[in-house]
This record gives structure tokens, C-alpha cells and sequence, in this order.
């Protein structure tokens, strides 16, 4: 008998690797029928009605399976099979809440890798689904204002909460993470306030106050780098006394330090990699190296002039 249902299994696997899913769900009752006592039997057809997108089907078939499995000792790797897929049908009918719950019968039953990357999946969107339930603008703005309450009196490390609740809130609005990397910057924070930053500008690449706090963090110890930051907040505004007196305090520091140390540092600034890269500017520096009065020349090209400038005022290049 045993042995005629597992022909109707083989049947039944070539049937579905064929694509031919009446056929293969066919053959996977017969086996029942020969052997209602075999998990695997439920279990491929579960699999098959899977296939075919009847996902009321699948839940059924396979609760049946684990039931089988359970009453007649099978392998714990088979009944964690059954929930996984009891699962999935679950998953793919929306209810991410009865996935989860049978992805955690199936791992009680057998962690396989498989198991849990598809149970990580539905935890992920569980939470992107309790985030945007979360999202309510008006309660964002009623934080961020109790924040400001605090901030105002210098009680940053209080302000953060109320900061960090309005971004829960309404994670694409820009101002509450520009307000916090504020008070991290106020607390000395300033890995945290760089992130801020950084998010308040890729949110809203033309609201000044990110450039502003994010040169502020910088000009700290990496002030060629907070130059190039300022002067992006001057794209927007050419007249920001901020951004101005930002790039003023940087010179100063810079100009302070010994020549090799100043060098050192404007290696670390993007905008100056880039211009040493450029292989046009190679040569041109190499030639101006060979013959100096040959500078005159390539400085009347605008671009390489500001080029050279952004070299000289870095330390890289000296002139005499």
C-alpha cells in the first residue's frame, strides 16, 4: 500500500514540476487515499494549491497535514513545513498578524534558514505597517512645539524626546530632525547631530538650516570640510551671515595651523579629491610646476582659476 502511494507522490512531483496542478492535486489524493497517514502527501498538495493561488486551500490542507504529522510522529522539519506554508497563504491573503503567528509555530517546530527569512520579511512589514498607522501630521507638529518649548529654556537633553516623537509622527518632515541635531550638537553629541543633519538635507536638500547645523558640527575639528558645507547653504542664500561668518571662522582656523597639518586636512575634503583627480588638472599642475609663468595662462579659464584657488587656499598648492 505503502508503496502505491508513494508512485502517486512521484506522479504527483512530475505533475507539478510539469506545471499540470490538476493533475499533480489528482495524484497527491490518491496517495492520501493509499496513505492518509503520510505528512509529505498534504504537504505537496498544499504546495501545489499554493501555486494556484487558492490560499483558503493551502490552510486547510496544511493545518490537515500538521495534524497527521503530529499523530503519526513525522519528522519535526515536515510539520514546520506545514505551518510555514500555512503562513505564507496567510501572508499572501494580507494577514500579516495569523503569518507571524504560524511563522512562530513553524520555528518551534524547525529553524530553518528558509523559515526565518520569510518570518523576518513579515516582521518587517508588520512594523512598516504599526510606523505608517503611526504617521499623524498634526500630533508631529504638537511635539515638535513642546520640543521648542524646552530647547528655548536650554533644556536640550529634554527637548529630544518630544524631537524624536514628532519624527515617529511624520518622518519625512525635515524641521524636527534639524531641531534635534541641534540639541545634539548643544549636548556635544555630534555623531548624532551629523546624522540629523544629513537627513534633514536629504529631505529637503534647499532648507538652509541643515547646511548651517552641519557646518556647525563640523568647523569643530574638520573645518575645510564645514567651508564646503557652508558654501552650500550660500547657493541659497548669498547674504547668510551665518553661513558668511561660518567660512570666515574655518579660514581662521585653518590659517593657524602649520602648513602640513592644514595640507593634511584638505585631503579630506571631497571637492578637493575630486580637482587632483580630474586628470586635466594633473597636467595643468605638473606644467605649472615645470614652468610658473605658465599659470598666467591657464588662469584666465574661469573654472580652472577657482580650481587653483580652492588648491591654494587648502595649503595643497604654494605659491610664492
Amino acid at each position: 500500500m505503502a508503496t502505491a502511494a508513494i508512485k502517486e507522490k512521484e506522479k504527483g512531483n512530475a505533475a507539478y514540476k510539469g506545471k499540470r496542478f490538476d493533475e499533480a492535486i489528482q495524484c497527491y489524493d490518491a496517495a492520501i487515499s493509499l496513505d492518509p497517514s503520510d505528512i509529505t502527501f498534504y504537504n505537496n498538495k498544499g504546495a501545489v494549491h499554493y501555486e494556484k493561488g487558492e490560499y483558503d486551500k493551502v490552510i486547510e490542507v496544511c493545518l490537515k497535514a500538521s495534524e497527521v504529522g503530529k499523530e503519526n510522529n513525522a519528522e519535526y522539519k515536515h510539520i514546520g513545513k506545514s505551518y510555514a506554508r500555512v503562513a505564507k497563504a496567510y501572508f499572501k491573503k494580507g494577514n500579516l498578524d495569523e503569518a507571524m503567528r504560524f511563522y512562530d509555530k513553524a520555528i518551534t517546530e524547525h529553524r530553518s534558514p528558509d523559515i526565518l527569512n520569510e518570518r523576518s520579511q513579515v516582521q518587517k512589514e508588520i512594523k512598516e505597517r504599526e510606523a505608517k498607522a503611526y504617521i499623524n501630521p498634526e500630533i508631529s507638529k504638537e511635539e515638535r512645539s513642546k520640543g521648542n518649548e524646552f530647547f528655548k529654556k536650554g533644556k536640550f537633553a529634554e527637548a529630544i524626546p518630544f524631537y524624536t516623537e514628532a519624527i515617529k509622527r511624520n518622518p519625512e518632515d525635515h524641521i524636527p530632525y534639524s531641531n534635534r541635531a541641534a540639541c545634539y550638537t548643544k549636548l556635544m553629541e555630534f555623531g548624532l547631530a551629523m546624522q540629523d543633519c544629513d537627513k534633514c538635507i536629504e529631505l529637503n536638500p534647499g532648507f538652509i538650516k541643515g547646511y548651517l547645523r552641519k557646518g556647525a558640527v563640523l568647523k569643530m575639528d574638520k573645518p575645510q570640510e564645514a567651508i564646503a558645507v557652508y558654501k552650500k547653504a550660500l547657493e541659497i542664500d548669498p547674504s547668510n551671515h551665518e553661513a558668511n561668518e561660518g567660512i570666515r571662522a574655518c579660514r581662521n582656523t585653518l590659517n593657524q595651523l602649520p602648513p602640513e597639518e592644514r595640507a593634511k586636512r584638505a585631503m579630506s575634503d571631497p571637492e578637493i579629491q575630486s580637482i587632483l583627480q580630474d586628470p586635466a588638472m594633473q597636467v595643468i599642475l605638473e606644467q605649472m610646476n615645470k614652468d610658473p609663468a605658465a599659470a598666467n595662462e591657464h588662469l584666465k579659464n574661469p573654472v580652472i582659476m577657482q580650481k587653483f584657488s580652492k588648491l591654494v587656499e587648502s595649503g595643497i598648492v604654494k605659491i610664492a
